[in-house]
């Protein structure tokens, strides 16, 4: 490492203020701070809240997430291969009928057997790793290019955004696709605000939303899990809406280990709860959030248990069937809680937790258009949450005021 060290200080000042790259300061800086530790120090007075600086944070964010990547490689690989054997099609007849991804598994020389560990991460790896690629360099590329307008460092927050943002798309949607999205996810939903910190909305959820709303049939519905030559395999909450309850060909809890289709990263309840615990641990993540969504949740899906519909079968899901499906658990756990766009105070933090839990059944249950709810549901949150942090300080200084004025008097 230190044939490294010397190189970035034999270097530095041609990056530095007046140096012949001094554009390109924050492309240097980003690659100096992800080897070594910064070197450089406070001048003034300065206020330290804790040891645990932007890097540590979002390394820690991306361990708890290893859980969901892994098991969504796994998962992507284990749903295509059912797929090709419930469709009684050979390994050659796979290769020819499935799209480049496919072609390459066969050139590779791997066998479709969904009961082969291998075959199902190898084959996942092909659908992931290409989506995770483009997610970064197209994403990268738009954190690159407003740090050298704004001439200030590339923020560490796009780390995490770009490990989001591919485990909340299907498997299959087109490549192009995922660069529009990160694109409008980082662009207008971070950097029209100013940048990493000042962002209203999380920027891995406004680039989904984006092709929510633009791309309807690559990343909702039916066509989540495409097919050969057409076929379609509907995730578990399409189904829901469809037939009712009664209908799910699975158990509970093969919903909450991940045995099911959905988007990446998204299926596996127990791997997403891995992660719960490490951001609660680690004081990064809020367990008032998460605790408040699930009740929220609770309560309102209980109510329309008792209320009940002849019409609509969603009204008799139960709270526990709402945990494991679709990205409730995901959205809890790491979309939610982001600290940049969630409620900061405590009370706020129950507050912005509960509406969002109870959205969540309300999109899902009550407008049959979107099955799914948590993307839109956190987006609402979003939104309000500076309004309820406003409330919440307000009515604390009233409260101190009156407590104030009471010993004096």
């Amino acid at each position: 490492m230190k044939f490294l060290r010397d190189l970035f200080d034999k270097h530095r000042s041609s990056f530095e203020k007046g140096g012949k790259f001094e554009k390109f300061f924050p492309l240097f800086e980003a690659k100096e701070t992800f080897l070594f530790t910064p070197g450089s120090v406070s001048k003034k007075d300065s206020h330290v809240r804790d040891a645990l600086d932007m890097k540590r944070l979002m390394m820690t964010v991306v361990v708890a997430l290893f859980p969901a990547i892994l098991f969504g490689i796994w998962n992507t690989g284990y749903q295509t291969n059912l797929s090709i054997e419930a469709a009684g099609l050979t390994a050659g007849q796979a290769g020819v009928a499935w799209d480049w991804h496919h072609l390459f598994f066969q050139w590779i020389g791997m066998a479709y057997d969904s009961s082969s560990l291998w075959s199902n991460v190898l084959l996942g790896a092909i659908y992931f790793i290409p989506i995770w690629i483009v997610t970064f360099a197209a994403g990268g590329f738009w954190e690159v290019l407003f740090a050298i307008i704004r001439r200030h460092e590339i923020a560490e927050g796009f780390l995490v955004t770009g490990m989001l943002f591919p485990l909340i798309l299907p498997a299959s949607i087109p490549l192009w696709q995922v660069a529009l999205g990160i694109s409008f996810g980082v662009v207008l939903g971070k950097e029209v605000f100013g940048g990493s910190g000042r962002n209203v909305f999380n920027p891995a959820l406004m680039g989904r939303a984006f092709l929510f709303f633009a791309y309807p049939a690559q990343i909702s519905g039916n066509a989540v899990w495409l097919g050969i030559d057409g076929m379609t395999k509907a995730t578990p909450l399409a189904d829901l809406a469809e037939k009712g309850i009664s209908a799910m060909s699975g158990s509970w809890l093969d919903a909450f280990f991940g045995f099911i289709p959905g988007s990446i990263g998204e299926t596996s309840t127990l791997a997403i709860l891995f992660g719960a615990l490490v951001l609660i641990i680690s004081g990064i993540g809020s367990w008032r959030i998460m605790l408040s969504i699930f009740l929220g949740m609770f309560i309102f899906s209980g109510v329309l248990n008792f209320v009940g519909s002849q019409n609509n079968l969603m009204f008799a899901v139960p709270f526990y069937w709402h945990l494991v499906l679709g990205g409730f658990a995901f959205g809890t756990v790491f979309m939610a809680t982001d600290p940049v766009s969630a409620a900061v105070t405590p009370i706020g933090q129950v507050i912005y937790g509960l509406i969002i839990g109870a959205m969540v059944i309300l999109i899902r249950v009550i407008n049959p258009a979107f099955p799914e709810g948590m993307m839109l549901a956190i987006l609402f949150g979003n939104a309000v949450a500076p309004l309820i942090d406003h409330y919440v300080v307000r009515r604390n200084i009233k409260r101190r005021a009156l407590r104030t004025r009471a010993n004096h008097g």
